[in-house]
């Protein structure tokens, strides 16, 4: 009984967990995108006015790309947070928490469609991240050398940008995204083991009180 009480305290906590990191993905996200005019810089490129010293857009993706990148985070995040409500109003209602298979089973195979969901987005943010960096590293005086592409991008944000642009932190905000977006994935994982041990766990607490009686 303990045990199973462990897991369930766990598994809201890695709800708990996944709502964080999934406000914390679409925030980034969408503060990168504002401070560029409203362009979605994931693959974008870059120029470089040598006369001014500044950088400027070049070219950016679609903007429903950086969208569903943030709504895939906060579609995690939503459900994650109204789980963990449900479970404390459960709890704190009739005593204990109850989990039918049916819905324990549909939740498993939420999960699943979210570490899928997650997987591409966090592809996306790496790869369209490190593009970007790419791009300015390639472009802008000073930021060429043997060091490592993260060092340099990370070095681009103290370059001018053409206004209204605002790159001071736009490796960092991205970054943030892309490590925000792993560890959903992780906690979606875990989420979905805790899920099944429960279900074993309830499933063996059913059989007991059957032979019992």
């Amino acid at each position: 009984m303990m045990a199973l009480a462990g897991l369930l305290v766990l598994e809201w906590g890695l709800y708990i967990s996944c709502f964080i990191c999934g406000i914390v993905t679409a925030a980034s996200v969408t503060i990168v995108q504002g401070n560029f005019g409203g362009h979605c810089m994931l693959y974008g490129a870059v120029s470089y006015n040598a006369t001014s010293k500044l950088i400027g857009v070049q070219s950016s993706t679609s903007s429903s790309l950086c969208y569903f990148v943030s709504a895939i985070s906060i579609m995690v995040a939503v459900v994650c947070f109204s789980l963990s409500v449900y479970w404390v109003y459960t709890f704190c209602s009739e005593g204990e928490l109850k989990r039918e298979n049916v819905w324990m089973n549909v939740i498993i195979a939420i999960s699943g469609v979210f570490l899928f969901f997650l997987l591409v987005t966090g592809c996306m943010l790496k790869i369209g991240r490190d593009t970007l960096c790419s791009s300015v590293t390639n472009i802008v005086p000073n930021t060429t050398s043997f060091s490592s592409l993260a060092t340099l991008c990370e070095k681009a944000q103290s370059e001018k940008w053409a206004s209204p642009l605002d790159g001071e932190r736009f490796y960092s905000s991205l970054h943030k995204a892309e490590v925000g977006t792993s560890f959903t994935y992780f906690i979606a994982m875990q989420t979905q083991q805790c899920n099944r041990k429960v279900q074993q766990w309830q499933c063996k607490r059913l059989s007991i009180v059957q032979k019992v009686a």
